[in-house]
């Protein structure tokens, strides 16, 4: 860390923002292999919540690697690497009175751990959309299974680079013959049983 930096502290409190909004601000961090569904669930979260006022951001995988993370690869340390900055990012979203939902594979335990300790009790809600690797090498909509098959694509998850499936997820989502919909409504509906939005 470099020297000579304090942090600031806001007159504006993160409770007094969550007031503002009218719920309680946390993030959304969604795990689980490529093809499982991890953005096209979100997004169907992300307007649910937006339909009832709420004031939400997706952190996509593909969209970060685009500006913030573009000068990252998808070697093991890279990938550390990255889950670091977006956990950085959506603590500062979380401060701001959002519910910020990240998709993103990542794939390690103790990254999401450690993504986990940059905030406060509650406030990190960790959502495994549990697709077998069949079905996401089935569905693969991007093509990257057939890719990585072949030799293409290097250090890919379930491939030739592990994924450590989430032991204590706050919610666990099985996709495999269910709707879209129905997966969001699921967590949709955590949120609302555990007081994050406020009564309809």
């Amino acid at each position: 860390m470099a020297e000579n930096i304090v942090w600031h502290e806001h007159k504006i409190t993160r409770e007094q923002r969550n007031e503002l909004c009218g719920h309680k601000s946390c993030v959304l961090w969604y795990t689980g292999l490529s093809g499982s569904g991890k953005s096209t669930v979100a997004n169907a979260v992300d307007e649910l919540l937006h339909k009832r006022g709420v004031h939400t951001y997706v952190l996509d995988g593909d969209n970060v690697r685009h500006g913030l993370n573009g000068d990252l690869g998808f070697s093991d340390k890279e990938r550390v690497e990255n889950i670091r900055r977006v956990g950085e990012v959506s603590k500062l979203f979380v401060d701001a009175g959002i519910i910020v939902t990240t998709a993103f594979i990542s794939p390690f335990r103790a990254d999401r751990k450690l993504a986990r300790k940059l905030f406060p009790e509650g406030e990190f809600v960790e959502v495994f959309i549990d697709t077998p690797l069949d079905v996401c090498e089935s569905r693969d909509p991007k093509g990257l299974y057939k890719k990585a098959r072949a030799g293409k694509i290097p250090h890919f998850t379930g491939i030739d680079s592990a994924y450590e499936e989430p032991e204590a997820a706050e919610v666990r989502v099985e996709t495999d013959g269910r709707s879209v919909i129905d997966c969001a409504h699921q967590i949709v509906a955590y949120l609302s049983d555990n007081g994050y939005l406020a009564s309809e």
